[in-house]
């Protein structure tokens, strides 16, 4: 089979798309034919050494993807050769076949398509979780999305206001300001002025937000000043850079709460991750989520897709066609 790799740690330029061994089924997998896959930034951080890979060279990165069932392993029930299916967690994603753990697996509705799939459920189930159990948002409730263009933000704004929050989004140029007011923000303020307090301008009595999602990582101090006192920031990404050290001191007199977040600390069981996957599909059924424009790349392609994914010029979701 094809696949995207790297035999070292760098750049965009250490991808190779070239011929690898087939997957090898153990008990209770199955051989996924790849149709769709989703490019996150976790990819790029495994590309360039940040998170620890498996294995030895030549690596093989992704984790989220939607396709054929091509083939059961033993002890598989329930599954059959031709099923539609997708998963958020499996590595060696970026391949034309993948090995899947049947617990998994995710069924995947006829009406929901590939490339929905692989654009939704990664991000989605992060933008689920963050507003349901790192901080439950309400009615009423005012949060803060760094990074409001991205298919994580564009996510968080339209599950935030399906559950009556009022959203201020960052971004870092006119045209993804543009992107996140579509999405349904009611504020978009850009990196370049002085967000912190022009949230506190649009807040009650100026005090602030009550939570602020940052997956920036580097804008975690500057994120508390943007939430009232008592109020909560989730950090749950550092798309740049590590945040510097949180004064406990800080958090003790201002009452604020720093919590973070990780999806596969709450997705921790097959019926939990396909109970929530089909939550996200009532919601695209619906219409109150509806999915951030995808930009496709030919897996061939895929030093391409990350030049761009890393250019910051990208709104929504990336996808590699196999």
């Amino acid at each position: 089979m094809k696949a995207l790799t790297f035999n070292e740690f760098g750049g965009p330029d250490v991808l190779q798309y070239q011929d690898v061994p087939d997957p090898v089924l153990q008990k209770n997998e199955i051989l996924v034919r790849m149709k769709a896959i989703g490019l996150n930034f976790a990819d790029v951080y495994r590309r360039k050494g940040n998170y620890h890979l498996k294995g030895t060279p030549p690596y093989i990165a992704g984790y989220e993807g939607a396709g054929f069932v091509e083939r059961i392993g033993e002890g598989v029930n329930g599954v059959m050769p031709g099923d539609r299916v997708a998963f958020a967690d499996v590595p060696y994603a970026n391949a034309e076949l993948v090995a899947v753990p049947e617990d998994h697996l995710i069924p995947l509705p006829d009406d929901i398509s590939f490339e929905t799939a692989s654009s939704l459920l990664l991000q989605g189930l992060t933008a689920q979780y963050l507003t349901r159990d790192s901080y439950p948002v309400k009615p009423g409730t005012l949060l803060v999305v760094h990074a409001a263009a991205g298919g994580v933000g564009q996510l968080l704004i339209q599950i935030s206001k399906a559950l009556g929050g009022t959203v201020i989004g960052l971004t870092s140029s006119e045209a993804k300001k543009e992107a996140a007011l579509s999405a349904g923000a009611d504020h978009v303020f850009l990196y370049d002025v002085d967000w912190m307090n022009k949230v506190k301008e649009v807040s009650p009595e100026n005090k602030g937000a009550d939570v602020i999602y940052d997956s920036v990582g580097s804008t975690l101090m500057d994120s508390f000043e943007a939430v009232r006192i008592g109020g909560t920031a989730v950090f749950y990404g550092m798309a740049g850079g590590d945040p510097l050290p949180v004064d406990p001191r800080m958090l003790m007199d201002t009452s604020k709460t720093l919590t973070g977040g990780d999806l596969w600390n709450v997705i921790t069981s097959h019926s939990e991750r396909v109970s929530r996957s089909h939550q996200l599909f009532d919601m695209i059924r619906s219409g109150s989520v509806k999915i951030p424009e995808t930009t496709s790349f030919k897996l061939e392609d895929g030093k391409e897709a990350h030049r761009f994914l890393e250019s910051r010029k990208s709104t929504g979701k990336l996808l590699l066609i196999p």
